[in-house]
């Protein structure tokens, strides 16, 4: 066979796309606060129903960086769709001064980052 294509299912997770980039930007820019915001997966209904009662919110993106005012949603490198609920939450964030990126993978998230954080300040 020849050719790089992979099948989604020998693509990483979002989960493992995710882990990697937090731990490159905790790398790339150490003191600068990144957190994740656990608004998916399966859960038992009275759990979804507590973490809902103490203000989780659908469709709210992956992870903040507070201090640049930045939200990242990951996906997927391939296959990953954003949600209606995502499209409302970062149409919100971004009329309020924030910036949404949608980040196909954590190669393309810390692309993204970079040219963020270079048009943000420079001093990274």
């Amino acid at each position: 066979m020849t050719g790089s294509t992979k099948s989604r299912s020998e693509l990483p997770s979002e989960d493992s796309e995710q882990m990697h980039f937090v731990q490159w930007f905790r790398r790339t820019y150490p003191g600068v606060l990144i957190y994740a915001i656990p608004n998916g997966g399966a859960r038992h209904p009275a759990v979804a129903a507590k973490l809902k009662a103490t203000g989780v919110t659908k469709g709210v993106p992956d992870l903040h960086v507070p201090a640049w005012s930045l939200w990242i949603e990951m996906k997927r490198q391939k296959g990953g769709r954003v949600s209606d609920e995502q499209k409302e939450q970062m149409a919100y964030l971004q009329s309020i001064g924030h910036t949404c990126l949608v980040c196909a993978g954590n190669e393309i998230a810390q692309q993204m980052t970079r040219a963020f954080v270079a048009d943000y300040n420079g001093d990274y």
